[in-house]
């Protein structure tokens, strides 16, 4: 590492940058909320930079500089100009008197660097590259900053606000830890990132005086996994996997997705095949109530959206009568995922204005549906677990009306590296998954709009 972050106090100290353009500009814009005087040298002075000075309490120079523009209380120099020569000849002053200088135009003759800054004040979180990629550095800072919450500074502010409190409540210091610790990924964390920032103090308080019952009773958050792909989960979503202490999941989530959960919770399977079932829906619930009620944030990860054929409703309904806090996170449904992933949009102007979603899963052996709903005009139909129901399906559809040479396609695993797009029509699609070994999970798509697979599916470069 060449470059040591650090974390400077500049309040009530003075900068000096020369130079009076849109770098300049851009580096006193970026320093001006540390609370630092900044002094200007330049001949000419864009207006913005002019009112950074003015506000900031320092004083503007509309002059060339001279190498007494440098003195020894300047906590910096930046030196900003678009004269290479005069840019080096401010480092010289600078080192000459020990003053840590930053060179706009070279890097190799800066003392510091100025890093990108994510700011959730009073948390900062600087990237920086030492000036090798400034434009990388920006692009990271970017990505950083989209997935941390706003709300963390609002957080340090309530610990803050309490710190005092909590030192003379819990003297132990490892056990002060686990207070902490618990707060900052519980309930109190959730409740401020959610904009309930009195709900958050009144948890806090609770905890801290350990009152019976409220203290034992964890959280549970039902969360959908997407279709498969990991790089769809929510930021929510992964946040919230990340402090699971207790997580059951079905078949339906994905192994690259289940890396992405903390390696210290406890996993349960909890998945259901046709006919086979690891684990009744009845007891799901009720897992999920015991693990909370011993105070643990339990998730329910289902695979693509828990309120679309998962079943959520069910879960929450019991959690909600035993008073447990719960959070639904939602998913990617599989049939918004898939139907991307394939190129086969559901609506399209000139093939579909409608989409119906409908389940496939067979009940007494056959398949219970809306047939005559189903083979309306410009409409898709969304058939989620129609994989073993196939020919029924195929069959039904065909008695109540369907053109038999309906477009139809059976997507396998889909969003995932193993995804397959087996296209046809209603007719002879059944016939074509019965002599493959199609895997679950499967959705099926059925519409013109099937027709558009081969035209808009993700371009691939032609191998080299």
């Amino acid at each position: 590492m060449k470059n040591l972050p650090v974390l400077l106090d500049v309040s009530d100290k003075t900068c000096l940058i020369v130079g009076g353009g849109r770098i300049a500009t851009r580096r006193a814009k970026g320093i001006a909320s540390a609370g630092i005087r900044i002094n200007v040298v330049a001949e000419q002075l864009d207006n913005r930079l002019q009112k950074l000075c003015e506000d900031s309490g320092g004083l503007v120079s509309i002059a060339s500089w001279q190498q007494s523009d440098i003195h020894a209380d300047y906590v910096f120099v930046i030196a900003a100009t678009d004269n290479h020569k005069v840019n080096r000849d401010i480092a010289a002053a600078c080192h000459e008197l020990g003053v840590a200088v930053n060179v706009s135009s070279d890097h190799s003759l800066s003392d510091i660097a100025f890093p990108t800054v994510i700011d959730r004040d009073p948390i900062n979180i600087s990237v920086s590259s030492g000036s090798a990629s400034p434009i990388l550095a920006k692009l990271l800072a970017g990505r950083i900053d989209s997935i941390v919450p706003a709300g963390y500074g609002r957080l340090a502010e309530l610990v803050t606000s309490y710190r005092a409190k909590v030192n003379e409540v819990i003297q132990d210091p490892a056990q002060r830890k686990l207070f902490w610790e618990r707060v900052l990924t519980g309930n109190v964390a959730e409740s401020i990132f959610s904009g309930n920032a009195d709900a958050a103090e009144k948890l806090l308080l609770k905890t801290l005086n350990q009152e019976t019952g409220e203290l034992a009773r964890g959280e549970v958050y039902l969360i959908g996994a997407g279709p498969g792909d990991p790089d769809l989960l929510t930021f929510r979503a992964y946040r919230l996997l990340q402090q699971s202490e207790v997580v059951l999941y079905d078949r339906l989530v994905s192994d690259r997705i289940l890396e992405q959960i903390n390696p210290e919770a406890e996993m349960i399977y909890v998945g259901k095949k046709r006919a086979s079932h690891s684990m009744l829906q009845g007891d799901i619930n009720q897992t999920l109530v015991t693990h909370a009620k011993q105070g643990k944030r339990v998730a329910r990860l289902k695979g693509g959206d828990p309120f679309i054929f998962g079943r959520g409703g069910e879960e929450i309904e019991l959690l909600a009568e035993n008073r447990i806090p719960f959070q639904v996170v939602p998913g990617i449904t599989a049939a918004s995922g898939c139907a991307c992933y394939s190129g086969i949009p559901l609506t399209h102007r000139d093939h579909a204005q409608s989409v119906r979603f409908v389940t496939g899963q067979l009940k007494d052996g056959t398949v219970d549906l809306p047939w005559d709903q189903l083979v309306a005009p410009d409409q898709t139909v969304v058939i989620y677990m129609g994989l073993v129901g196939l020919p029924i399906i195929s069959s039904k559809l065909m008695e109540n009306g369907l053109d038999p040479d309906t477009p139809a396609a059976m997507i396998e695993q889909g969003t995932t590296l193993d995804q397959k797009i087996h296209c046809s029509t209603i007719e002879k699609l059944p016939a074509i998954i019965a002599a493959l070994p199609v895997q679950a999970p499967t959705l099926m798509i059925i519409g013109s709009v099937v027709t558009l697979h081969e035209s808009l599916k993700w371009f691939q470069p032609p191998e080299s």
